[in-house]
């Protein structure tokens, strides 16, 4: 007699996999929802642990009646004066030196009160007032030289302009030319200095400057005072033919 063995049959279907879809889904939410409570707890537990405390601001209340009375407006006493030690240094200077006998210029003397009173003094002038006004002679004051370009609100103007002597040799040769003169104007229109920029002939020069030196101008203004200036002339040493 041979044995059967009875096999169960499985039941496998959509019913099946709808149930284990169910089961392993609600899992898996349940796992997600939380790995993300964990991880932003972690995140808020590390931000509370790394806070720093805030300073302590440490305030002092005082009464009024603990300030005592304002002091006085009229109070005259100056407040004490606190001595300060400074280091102070030696003079270097002004020392007398004592000097041997020996040493001794014979030939150097020291002026006397006598001879100090008896030296000239300075030139005292009075003026309308009655009042006494010192004046020191003999001294120049050398303006230093303007710049080549001066800016003016007016220009120096010629008032006497002497014109050079023609050379004899250069008539006789027939030379002519121009020479370009630089003269310096003063702030009283006198012609200080004269400088040659351009000849076209050597000897034409020297006369040039002679009669440039003798020109007088209006003194140039600047801001309603009179400045020095350069100004440039022309000097033509024409032949009449």
């Amino acid at each position: 007699m041979t044995a059967k063995a009875l096999v169960a049959p499985i039941h496998y279907g959509m019913r099946e996999l709808r149930m284990v879809y169910q089961k392993y889904a609600t899992i898996a939410l349940i796992f997600a929802v939380s790995l993300h409570f964990l991880i932003i707890g972690v995140y808020y537990l590390i931000g509370y642990l790394s806070q720093e405390d805030e300073p302590v601001m440490m305030v002092r209340i005082t009464k009024y009646t603990d300030l005592g009375p304002p002091p006085s407006i009229t109070n005259s006493d100056v407040a004490p004066q606190v001595a300060v030690s400074v280091p102070v240094a030696r003079p270097t200077i002004g020392i007398p030196v004592p000097v041997p006998d020996a040493e001794v210029n014979p030939e150097q003397t020291i002026a006397t009160q006598q001879e100090l009173s008896a030296a000239p003094s300075p030139v005292l002038s009075t003026t309308g007032s009655g009042e006494q006004m010192q004046v020191q002679q003999d001294i120049k004051i050398d303006e230093e030289e303007p710049p080549d370009f001066v800016p003016v609100e007016k220009q120096p103007v010629a008032v006497k302009a002497p014109q050079p002597d023609y050379p004899e040799i250069a008539r006789r040769a027939g030379v002519e030319g121009t020479v370009w003169v630089k003269i310096l104007v003063d702030k009283e229109g006198k012609a200080k200095k004269a400088v040659i920029m351009k000849s076209d002939a050597e000897i034409f020069n020297e006369p040039s400057q002679k009669a440039a030196l003798q020109w007088v101008f209006t003194p140039a203004m600047m801001n309603n005072g009179p400045v020095a200036v350069w100004a440039m002339v022309p000097f033509h040493f024409k032949l009449n033919k």
